[in-house]
């Protein structure tokens, strides 16, 4: 394949080599003429290790750095048009998509109207801006996208001065795409590699990179954080501490999915006690951890929203029949201390819905005992449950749930996202 790329900084440069990598023909595209001679010269504008036996590989062979004015001959020739701009954030904190737009103004000015192309943002967006920018304002232009020509986004998880290992040796492909021809185009770039490569709608693509993004600096931040709690209390060794933590076999031992996964907020004994217990001592100190308080401020509103969605599932009828499907706060244990479960239904109560019956492999007699006030129904069998409920919710991700829309087509509220 050809293909054109906007860009020659860390993203564009490994971009353009990966794919003549690859084998494809590419052609780079850099308005900045001191980097674009000095990338002409075989030489990187920047360190980056193995990126600059790629460039020596691939100078005049499969790569081609040219400026604005040779643009005109390498569009006509790509089958695919890469966006490696920068997006910086402006002063409110949105993504300034000026380089951006004007990159696309420069494509459209010399496209060809007798061939199908797709436009691929390689560049950093936050979620919703090809649906709801981009693809409006090439329509506004007069395009009819998915017909014309295809748009989608295929961001990058690169780290400066790892460059080109994670290009050659990628994780996961993400491809966001809105029709099956971008998609099927999208996968022959990607032909030749071995890596998982999952097609997904264009704001899932452009959510798993703020996503990924924004865990790290979370995870950062939280870290920091905790070294400031950890000052205002005292007596605590700070490096010690994060190295033993370091030693805890759920990191060795467990996929990110273990934890990094949304649900139905954390419950039992130890997270809710322990994590109210160090903000208020934090706070009894003199330091207002703002990480930990919205953590709980987070945890707290879960079974309201989750009560909502599930009122909006169920609709008016506050005689539907609600199946509840595990009362454990995780499975693998009968454990219903601070359960999600007894919050949500406690919450659908609230909203008028009563008609509550709920099902655990494990945990019925427990729940019962422990949450008498909340007076549900139980039901001792899983497809009788299923059988009795107008409508189900999954709030304990036990395994024996997975199979549940093979077992029937009713309304399925899956507050764990395992199906």
């Amino acid at each position: 394949m050809t293909i054109t790329v906007f860009g020659l900084g860390f993203v564009g440069l490994t971009t353009s080599l990966g794919f003549a990598e690859y084998g494809h023909n590419v052609y780079g595209v850099e308005i900045n003429s001191e980097r674009l001679a000095t990338i002409k010269g075989g030489q990187l504008p920047f360190l980056e290790p193995g990126l600059d036996e790629a460039l020596t590989r691939h100078l005049g062979n499969h790569f081609h750095p040219i400026g604005i004015d040779k643009l005109d001959e390498a569009v006509k020739h790509s089958d695919c048009v890469y966006y490696c701009v920068g997006t910086p954030y402006g002063l409110d904190g949105q993504a300034d998509l000026t380089y951006l737009f004007s990159a696309l103004d420069q494509t459209l000015s010399v496209r060809p109207t007798d061939k199908y192309q797709v436009l691929v943002v390689k560049s950093t967006i936050p979620p919703s801006t090809t649906s709801q920018k981009i693809i409006p304002y090439l329509e506004e232009k007069g395009i009819n996208v998915g017909k014309a020509l295809g748009v989608a986004n295929n961001p990058e998880f690169l780290r400066e001065g790892h460059c080109w290992d994670d290009f050659i040796k990628a994780d996961r492909i993400v491809l966001g795409v809105s029709d099956e021809r971008s998609a099927e185009m999208l996968r022959n770039v990607y032909s030749t590699v071995n890596e998982p490569i999952h097609c997904v709608s264009l704001n899932t693509g452009e959510f798993i990179k703020y996503l990924s993004n924004t865990l790290l600096a979370t995870l950062i931040s939280y870290s920091n954080e905790m070294s400031l709690v950890a000052d205002t209390i005292g007596g605590i060794d700070v490096a010690t501490a994060f190295r033993i933590l370091h030693e805890d076999k759920r990191w060795g031992g467990a996929t990110m999915a273990s934890y990094v996964y949304p649900g139905c907020g954390y419950g039992g004994y130890c997270l809710p006690k322990d994590t109210n217990a160090l903000y208020a001592v934090a706070n009894t100190a003199g330091f207002d951890a703002q990480i930990l308080k919205n953590v709980i401020s987070t945890n707290d509103q879960m079974p309201t929203q989750i009560a909502k969605k599930i009122a909006h599932v169920v609709g008016t009828n506050k005689q539907r029949i609600i199946g509840i499907l595990g009362l454990s706060f995780k499975p693998g244990s009968d454990d219903v201390r601070d359960t999600p479960s007894a919050k949500i239904i406690n919450q659908l109560r609230l909203l008028g819905y009563t008609n509550i019956v709920g099902y655990d492999p494990v945990a019925n007699d427990e729940f019962e005992q422990y949450y008498a006030n909340l007076a549900i129904c139980y039901e001792n069998d899983y497809e009788k449950l299923i059988d009795r409920a107008d409508v189900l919710v999954i709030t304990t991700a036990w395994p024996e749930f997975s199979n549940i829309r093979q077992l029937t087509e009713k309304p399925i509220v899956d507050c764990r996202y395992m199906l």
